[in-house]
């Protein structure tokens, strides 16, 4: 018993040294680049931005186009921004597609495409008494720059202009071509915009070593544990699907149900789905923004991070227990339509329901199909995906490609407080659909976020601080030089 007892006391000093090397290796900061100074006027950038606001360029539809709007918005880009106007070759592409392109000296390198959208989502209309400041008003107040699309995704437009233009006036050429592509429907799924410009690029043989889109951010307080800014450059995207799922049943009067409605077999379809979800697992982009953000965490959680390979269960545990943190680590599930019944004696003949996934990299639609299948195990519910809107996740991105250093370093010019992660994009953006011409793809859109400004996004009271606009111009200024010096 006292060999056992000794055995079993090495062991543990073992697993103990094991496990403090490895807090020790994760607990080295890495070399920084040295901060830059950007004087930028920061309340005439806001009144840019404000001004782009008051254009309700709401994503069109078959029922109301709204021409206008985007319309307005482009002349309001030729004239608030004269010497891009005159400089960047420009056009349109389909209705609403924009397409810049600043010629870089040196034609032999790859060009580097940056995006934005000009659309947003539209405004509910039993939430308008909760806006502070009307949702198209551009309210400059309080500090904030307030409205729909300041943070998704006018920001980011207008803040390339504004980059683009101070680089103008400064009389800078780069040497790198720039391409600027901004589609006008990425929230009802680019088919129109992104979709058009990325096939024009392709068909004129263009290719980007990277593409730049939003997604990512500098987040503040979002993170347990974490004092300081968190800058998530996004290297995959997860994929997109929906499934309708539907029943068919007898129908009749209510007086006379059968032991099972249409209804109650479709309930029980989706409330298994939501029971039994897609694995959890810890990707390459969440492994690595653990293994980046671990030296700022207490040294508990330091050292179930740097032990992942015995505390893993736990760590994905934790992050199930919140919607921002779950979606990272798994293929969500979100039932979001439930379509059923026309009058509250009458029994439905048909049931119907839809489940939006978004798929982890690693997770496909036809496993994710099966998983649907096997999990409600009834063959009375049909199974049908939403093909024309379904995406794959997107491969795996490159943190050791020259992209990735280049917004790296200016991020750290520009946010030096920041600790620059790689991430995730849990939604869906316009950089999907243009795989085939680029080398690799980031997401990324600086200004930092506080934890209840994520909630703001697509909701009431939409805003970005004027201080934290005036940092997305630096950002750009600064990204536009690294990216096209050579």
């Amino acid at each position: 018993m006292r060999k056992l007892g000794l055995g079993m006391l090495v062991l543990a000093l073992g697993l103990a040294v094991v496990l403090g090397v490895r807090v020790v290796g994760v607990g080295h900061a890495v070399p920084r680049a040295a901060p830059v100074s950007i004087e930028v006027d920061a309340d005439a950038m806001a009144a840019h931005l404000a001004a782009a606001v008051r254009i309700a360029t709401v994503s069109p539809t078959d029922a109301d186009p709204n021409d206008q709007a985007f319309d307005d918005l482009a002349a309001l880009l030729k004239t608030q921004y004269p010497r891009v106007d005159a400089t960047l070759a420009h056009e349109t592409v389909g209705k609403h597609g924009l397409l810049y392109r600043w010629d870089g000296s040196d034609p032999k390198l790859p060009p580097v495409l940056l995006l934005a959208h000009q659309d947003v989502v539209p405004v509910e209309q039993a939430a308008l008494s909760r806006w502070h400041h009307a949702p198209f008003s551009g309210d400059i107040a309080d500090g904030y720059i307030w409205g729909r699309g300041t943070l998704d995704d006018k920001g980011s437009l207008i803040g390339q202009f504004e980059a683009v233009e101070a680089l103008l006036a400064q009389g800078y050429q780069p040497r790198r071509t720039v391409y600027f592509a901004y589609g006008f429907d990425e929230e009802i799924g680019g088919l129109e915009g992104a979709v058009k410009i990325a096939a024009l690029l392709k068909q004129r043989g263009i290719h980007a070593l990277y593409g730049l889109d939003e997604g990512g951010a500098v987040t503040h307080g979002v993170i347990a544990g974490v004092d300081v800014p968190v800058a998530s450059i996004m290297t995959a995207e997860k994929g997109y699907v929906s499934f309708d799922l539907r029943v068919k049943g007898a129908g009749g009067h209510s007086s006379m149900p059968p032991p099972q409605t249409a209804i109650g077999q479709l309930a029980r379809a989706v409330a298994r789905l939501e029971a039994h979800q897609m694995p959890a697992r810890f990707t390459p982009e969440v492994a690595g923004m653990l293994d980046s953000i671990a030296p700022e965490l207490p040294f508990g959680e330091r050292l179930a991070v740097a032990n992942r390979w015995l505390f893993g269960p736990l760590l994905l545990r934790e992050f199930a227990k919140a919607p921002v943190t779950n979606a990272l680590i798994r293929t969500t599930t979100a039932p979001t339509l439930f379509n059923a019944g026309v009058k509250d004696n009458v029994l439905p003949g048909e049931a119907s329901a839809v489940v939006n996934f978004r798929l982890l990299p690693g997770d496909s639609i036809a496993a994710l199909r099966q998983h649907i299948v096997d999990v409600i195990d009834d063959p009375g519910v049909e199974v049908k995906s939403e093909a024309e809107f379904a995406d794959e996740a997107s491969p795996s991105g490159d943190t050791r490609g020259p992209g990735y250093a280049v917004i790296k370093r200016s991020i750290e010019q520009t946010a030096p407080q920041a600790v620059v992660t790689p991430g995730l994009v849990v939604g869906a953006t316009d950089l999907r659909h243009y795989q085939d011409v680029i080398g690799a793809r980031y997401n990324f859109l600086p200004g930092q976020l506080e934890a209840e400004d994520l909630e703001r996004i697509h909701g009431v009271d939409e805003r970005i601080a004027v201080a934290q606009f005036a940092n997305v111009v630096r950002f750009y200024r600064q990204f536009l030089r690294n990216a096209t010096s050579g």
